[in-house]
C-alpha cells in the first residue's frame, strides 16, 4: 500500500483498490490477516473510520471475512473473485475508451505489443 492519496477519490476507495491490488499481486494471500484497522490507521495517519469503511467494502463484496477475536483473513477463491470483478470491470469501463484512442491513433497491434512508434 502507498500512502500517496489521490485527491480526486475518497481514501477508503483508494485503500480498498490498493488492498485488491495486492490480493491479484499476490502479496496477501487467501487465507492471510489483514493488517489491524488500528495498524494501518496510525501508518498512514488516517482516521480509523476510513480503514474500517475499505475493509467493511471487502467484506461487503465475500473477499474478507472476520475471525471473531482473530481479525478479518482473505477468503478461499478470494483472488479469482476479484480476477473476475476486475476483467469485467476493465472492459466494460475502461476499455471502451482506450480502443476509441487506439483506433484514433491509427496503432496496430504490434505497435502496441512492443511499444514502438
Amino acid at each position: 500500500m502507498t500512502p500517496q492519496w489521490d485527491s480526486e477519490k475518497p481514501i477508503y476507495l483508494q485503500l480498498y483498490q490498493q488492498v485488491v491490488a495486492r490480493i491479484l499481486d499476490g502479496y496477501i494471500k487467501e487465507g492471510e490477516a489483514l493488517p489491524s484497522v488500528r495498524k494501518v490507521a496510525a501508518e498512514y495517519q488516517v482516521n480509523p473510520i476510513t480503514i474500517s469503511k475499505a475493509y467493511q467494502m471487502l467484506q461487503d463484496e465475500q473477499v474478507v471475512e472476520k475471525q471473531r477475536g482473530k481479525g478479518l483473513f482473505v477468503k478461499a477463491g478470494a483472488q479469482a473473485l476479484m480476477l473476475e470483478r476486475e476483467r469485467e470491470t476493465f472492459l466494460m469501463q475502461q476499455w471502451p475508451t482506450i480502443l476509441k484512442q487506439i483506433t484514433r491513433l491509427k496503432l496496430s497491434a504490434e505497435q502496441l505489443l512492443t511499444g514502438e512508434q
